[in-house]
């Protein structure tokens, strides 16, 4: 158990969709005069507000709110984007002699805030370039087996439906001759002492948390996230994009193309939710050393204790 810091230097919240950590940090932002500085990596974009949960502009108007909705669906936005962005947002929060309460269901960023990250050669642009564009013309299965001929290393530690991060391991071999697995165990000081802070992760029980997921998409669609899949539809983006892979999206274009029906959609939209929460779940336990694990209430007892 992690020793709480008495005058915590910020707040962090993480944990699975759905648990309720939007809400517990608007409380907590309100009664200690926080800044809320978003570390959910699908909350970042300003296109789907509805689908990736992100706060209304009623729940932003009641606290400042950093790094949320600033990125267009069309940027492959980074952890190491990020990175540097929290970075300026903590700075101004302690320039206003503001709290930072960071809060989101991105397990990796927090890994980076508080254990570094990775020192990966940037891939230049060009070969960024081309390695996508040859990627677009491949299903998933396709890039997995053309890593595992190169980098066999990586292509066993990512999943064949992750076509983002086997991408992301193909530029770093194009670009290095090296595997991404090289420069993983190499990292950058972190932007925080995690024994400074008071870190939590939000876990409402399984049950509940099922239930919730369920029913949030329900609401979803009830406030519009399915005009927001077609309007993103239309765009006709990268599948490969970050957003693109947001829960419920593809689902939903399939339904505005006739695929399946919108109870489909739904269906299979909650069952790809609930998959990802038990990713988290499996991420915090082996990946976020210092989170204490708690429930709402008591995630709120800790923070302001």
């Amino acid at each position: 158990m992690t020793t709480l810091a008495k005058h915590p230097s910020a707040i962090l919240i993480a944990g699975p969709t759905a648990s309720g950590k939007s809400a517990l940090a608007l409380r907590l932002a309100r009664a200690m005069g926080g800044v809320l500085i978003n570390a959910d990596s699908m909350q970042v974009y300003r296109d789907l507000r509805v689908l990736t949960a992100r706060p209304s502009i009623e729940e932003e108007a009641q606290a400042p709110h950093r790094l949320f909705g600033e990125i267009d669906a069309a940027v492959n936005y980074s952890v190491a984007l990020w990175l540097e962005a929290a970075r300026e947002a903590l700075g101004e929060a302690q320039t206003e002699g503001r709290l930072p309460i960071f809060v989101g269901g991105t397990g990796l960023y927090f890994k980076a805030l508080t254990q570094g990250l990775s020192a990966i050669p940037p891939v230049p642009e060009e070969i960024r370039a081309r390695v996508r564009a040859e990627g677009a013309a491949a299903t998933p299965a396709e890039l997995h087996r053309r890593l595992a001929a190169c980098d066999p290393v990586m292509a066993a530690r990512l999943r064949p439906t992750d076509p983002q991060r086997i991408l992301r391991a193909l530029e770093v071999f194009e670009a290095t001759g090296q595997s991404l697995a090289a420069f993983q165990g190499l990292r950058s000081p972190p932007l925080m002492d995690i024994t400074q802070t008071r870190a939590m992760f939000l876990d409402p029980g399984r049950d509940e948390l099922k239930r919730r997921i369920g029913a949030r998409f329900d609401l979803m669609l009830d406030a519009g996230a399915l005009e927001e899949a077609e309007i993103l539809r239309g765009r006709d983006l990268d599948s490969a994009l970050p957003l693109m892979r947001a829960h419920g999206l593809r689902h939903l274009i399939a339904c505005l193309n006739g695929e399946i029906t919108l109870g489909e959609a739904s269906l299979l939209a909650k069952r790809d939710t609930w998959t990802y929460a038990r990713r988290q779940f499996t991420f915090a336990r082996h990946q976020l050393p210092g989170f204490e694990c708690a429930n709402e209430a008591g995630a709120e007892a800790l923070a302001l204790a």
